[in-house]
């Protein structure tokens, strides 16, 4: 029985010598998601990722990708999977198209010209068709990483499993990694560990985070960015402060008003307990009074590094 989540693990768990790598995770990755598996190095991410694929055996529990158990099914699940390790390696005298040409004999039987099409269009989904005839070895590398990412995406693959794949590398490479993520989402679905946070923001639908082999969030982006905070906005004007000031603190669902500058503008923080009330009537309560001029009005949300470090710290006390 196939759910809406490509990957369903239950009470999953891996021991190494008497020492816990993984304990009882329980993960849920929707199909056509990409999805942000974050921790600490050291937190049990890879292990995670080698008991999904069938390179490791668990200890315990049990786990599905596709509905198929990921011990007894393993065959089936891994032709429908494609995976980046955390550190690819190439033969350094073949050329990004030999390499994509080598790998792509593995899974099809057809025409060469079929074989030829699907390489090229891999080379052009990667941003590397201009690269294709040059030898790996001058790569840098982001064109590693991507090239990586188009030898695990050549056979079509329903999941997309990605190793830290921006770990070692600098901005620019880092940047045309996530954009080839961003490129593939129409196609598949895409889990990718890192301890890299800002990519994360930029590219992830949902978030699991790990600390210490346990699963210590999961969510949507904005729910996790939400974690341990009370909604608040930020709102900034020009004019009479006083008679805002007034309006807002009448409010029951205000439930915090925090003056954070004043220089000719007076900004304040707002704490509200309904987001879609304050979304709708702050503005027009500012501007109720007349003599009032609308700066900036938005959402305040932490950023995902905030949350992460006071998750994390949070799971670490709890031991």
């Amino acid at each position: 029985m196939f759910t809406s989540y490509v990957i369903e693990t239950q009470g999953l768990s891996k021991t190494y010598k008497g020492v816990q790598a993984l304990r009882s995770l329980d993960l849920k990755v929707q199909a056509n998601s990409i999805c942000g598996f974050l921790g600490p190095n050291g937190a049990g991410k890879t292990t995670a990722i080698k008991l999904l694929l069938g390179l490791a055996r668990p200890t315990g529990g049990d786990g599905k990708v596709f509905g198929l158990d990921i011990v007894k099914e393993n065959d089936q699940i891994r032709r429908k999977v494609g995976y980046l390790a955390q550190d690819p390696r190439f033969y350094e005298y073949m050329t990004a198209r030999e390499t994509l040409r080598f790998t792509a004999s593995f899974f099809y039987a057809g025409p060469r010209a079929a074989i030829e099409q699907r390489v090229a269009e891999t080379l052009d989904l990667v941003g590397l068709a201009d690269k294709a005839d040059r030898p790996v070895k001058g790569f840098s590398g982001g064109e590693r990483q991507r090239l990586g990412i188009a030898q695990a995406q050549v056979n079509y693959p329903d999941l997309l499993i990605l190793d830290e794949p921006a770990a070692s590398l600098d901005p620019q490479g880092r940047h045309d990694v996530l954009d080839v993520m961003e490129r593939l989402r129409k196609h598949t679905t895409i889990f990718y560990s890192t301890h890299i946070l800002d990519d994360v923001q930029r590219v992830s639908d949902t978030v699991v985070i790990l600390n210490r082999g346990e699963l210590v969030a999961q969510g949507r982006i904005e729910e996790v960015l939400a974690w341990g905070q009370a909604v608040s906005f930020t709102l900034t004007i020009m004019g009479d402060s006083l008679g805002v000031e007034t309006r807002l603190r009448s409010q029951p669902w205000i439930t915090g008003l925090e003056e954070i500058s004043r220089n000719g503008r007076v900004s304040w923080r707002i704490r509200v307990s309904d987001r879609a009330k304050a979304e709708s009537e702050l503005v027009p309560l500012a501007l109720a009074g007349g003599g009032v001029t609308i700066c900036e009005f938005g959402n305040k949300t932490q950023n995902l590094e905030d949350v992460f470090l006071k998750i994390v710290k949070e799971s670490n006390h709890e031991h």
